[in-house]
């Protein structure tokens, strides 16, 4: 194991090479729109080169959804689990197998969202439990922030170092 510059901790490979991996920050509709665009892709892969197989579908949804959560940026971190679902019906299309135009089409995507629905369930509890985590950190880091600038600021009643400086100090309030 390595340690990077200035930290006495020992990293793992694995963490070094997941730190070279592209870390985009999409927006909630950007992140909606690639979810549902690569389940898509996905999708008529899936229907070319499985026959619909609806374990591969399953499974290439796992990782879109964990993807998403960890590419919504902050503050758009909600969006996360309410997109993958949607992507996840999107994707189903091709999948579905629907015949007789549009009704047949939507009937065979409402079954195929019902027959599935624990893969759906499983990539939006990824989605959730990623944003969730991704959230509580944001919220420590905060507080720690928060924390060490009241431990750094100067004691009321303090001069200024600029006022220290001009010979000037302050006025106590009067007692009456």
């Amino acid at each position: 194991m390595s340690a990077p510059a200035g930290r006495g901790r020992p990293v793992a490979p694995a963490v070094l090479a997941l730190r070279r991996l592209p870390n985009p920050r999409l927006t909630g509709i950007g992140a909606g729109l690639f979810a549902a665009a690569v389940m898509f892709v996905l999708g008529c892969a899936d229907w070319l080169l499985f026959d619909g197989s609806s374990a591969v579908f399953g499974v290439l949804f796992l990782p879109v959804s964990a993807l998403t959560a960890l590419w919504v940026r902050p503050a758009d971190l909600v969006t996360a689990p309410i997109s993958v679902p949607i992507a996840f019906a999107v994707g189903i299309i091709p999948i579905s197998g629907g015949t007789g135009g549009f009704g047949g089409q939507a009937m065979a995507v409402v079954t195929a969202l019902a027959v599935h629905a624990g893969w759906l369930y499983g990539g939006t509890l990824v989605a959730g439990l990623i944003a969730t985590v991704r959230k509580v950190r944001l919220m420590r880091a905060r507080q720690r922030r928060m924390l060490l600038a009241a431990q750094t600021a100067r004691p009321a009643g303090q001069p200024s170092p600029a006022a220290r400086a001009a010979g000037r100090t302050p006025r106590r309030p009067s007692r009456r």
